[in-house]
């Protein structure tokens, strides 16, 4: 019981902390980052989500690099 105390008393403490940083951050600007995306699947809908969220990356002034390995390179033999 006494353990469940402090875990969940050091789960709170941390949490106040995360909320303290992330409201000392919201005055600056989000600046472009580089976002790499490793595509090892031929399954469509794993491709699709990663091609949207590459799309979703570039609208967003990110610099993104799409690679493919495994069965990820038939991916041309996919798109209908």
């Amino acid at each position: 019981m006494k353990k469940s105390i402090i875990i969940v008393s050091l789960l709170f403490f941390t949490s106040i902390k995360l909320q303290a940083q992330c409201a000392d951050n919201s005055n600056q600007k989000a600046s472009p980052t580089s976002v790499g995306l490793v595509i090892y699947s031929n399954d469509v809908e794993t491709i699709w989500n990663a091609i949207r969220f590459a799309n979703f990356s570039k609208s967003k002034g990110d610099t993104v690099s799409i690679f493919l390995l495994g069965k990820g390179v038939e991916l041309d033999s996919l798109v209908k």
